[in-house]
């Protein structure tokens, strides 16, 4: 009778514990670290002025998220290069990830461990396509080792990116929300980086869950900023489904002497579920009388929010006459403003997957 007794408060307790949102943080810098590149196939050139066989850029990184999780080591990414007459393949397009991940012990944050890696190989079409899966074999995953009560597991990825490469025609619109005020601005020279089907490989912990992506990064050539388009991320927790939708943009910011330092940034306004946030309006309205250019690039720290810069250093060298970008030192800083940790990972996913197209000039 007591073991009876005791069940409905144990499924008490399990619904209970389902129905727990999760935790939110408010954490200055959490994604943090560096980006170190080496764009050898802009240095290693044919007399034709293409890359040579065997030239591979470099995406050196080490990136810490939360505090808790850290990604380190390298992202290489190989061009696809085709004979001048037949047009046979001598070289096919890939990137490969090699990243061990570590985790932090919240409760004491001097214990780390290397726990697994983010390995594989992605196929890039002719057409800019990123085949996320993988290649053969060489599954593009998450492989996380048996540590402590931690379980081992392996997680692919999966769907397809369609990288930048293909400009649309006619005039885009992206329109936000801001304090109760619909803003709009329309641009007219976009290349939008696309998520069909993306799957996003769970880990390093239990608590990051396999996530579902959909939508579009713009990127707007005239401005170099990049603008969201409908991106969506699908997960469970615990159970419980949960649905994301990211608006907002990433602007990019030139040093006054980039000419001769390098110097740029990216200023990151990403909200999340902006729809679902929106603060009463006010006569105190921050942001009352701006333009929509003005409005739609304001910064909102009233709903949840990642903010913060990605600042470069390019190393311009000149080649066959014109300046071109070799290498780049780059510095991660963004905030996060009420978003759970979940939010946070599945976002430095994304933008890992697309590391190649982010980066390009």
């Amino acid at each position: 009778m007591k073991t009876l007794s005791l069940l409905p408060l144990f499924v008490l307790t399990l619904a209970t514990a389902q129905a727990q949102e999760l935790e939110k943080i408010t954490q200055p810098g959490a994604i943090s670290g560096t980006v170190n590149i080496n764009f050898a196939t802009r240095t290693r050139l044919t007399d034709e002025g293409k890359p040579q066989v065997g030239a591979k850029d470099s995406y050196e990184l080490a990136l810490a998220v939360a505090k808790t999780t850290e990604f380190k080591g390298n992202v290489e990414r190989q061009p696809l290069i085709t004979s001048k007459l037949l047009g046979r393949v001598e070289q096919p397009g890939q990137l490969f990830y090699s990243l061990d991940l570590a985790v932090i012990n919240p409760a004491n944050m001097t214990q780390k461990k290397t726990v697994g890696k983010w390995v594989g190989t992605v196929p890039i079409t002719s057409e800019g396509v990123y085949e996320l899966e993988g290649a053969g074999e060489s599954k593009q995953r998450i492989s996380v080792d048996a540590i402590g009560r931690a379980p081992a597991f392996t997680d692919n990825f999966g769907g397809r990116l369609y990288g930048k490469g293909k400009k649309t025609q006619g005039v885009m619109s992206y329109v936000r929300q801001l304090q109760g005020k619909e803003v709009k601005i329309e641009v007219k020279n976009t290349d939008p980086m696309r998520f069909e089907g993306v799957q996003i490989a769970s880990g390093p912990s239990q608590n990051y869950p396999k996530t579902t992506v959909s939508g579009n990064l713009d990127f707007d050539y005239e401005t170099g900023n990049w603008l969201t388009n409908g991106i969506r991320f699908s997960y469970s927790v615990n159970g419980k489904a949960y649905e994301d939708v990211v608006t907002g943009s990433i602007k990019w910011v030139e040093d006054p002497n980039r000419a001769t330092n390098g110097k740029g940034q990216y200023e990151f306004n990403l909200r999340w579920n902006e729809a679902a946030n929106k603060p009463a309006t006010t006569e105190a309205d921050a942001f009352k009388g701006a333009s929509d250019e003005e409005a739609f690039f304001a910064v909102d720290n009233s709903i949840p929010s990642l903010t913060g810069v990605v600042k470069y250093e390019d190393t311009m060298t000149k080649i066959k006459g014109e300046d071109s970008c070799t290498a780049s030192k780059i510095t991660y800083q963004l905030d996060a403003n009420q978003l759970t940790k979940q939010q946070v990972m599945n976002f430095l996913k994304l933008w890992l997957i697309g590391i190649g197209p982010t980066n390009d000039e």
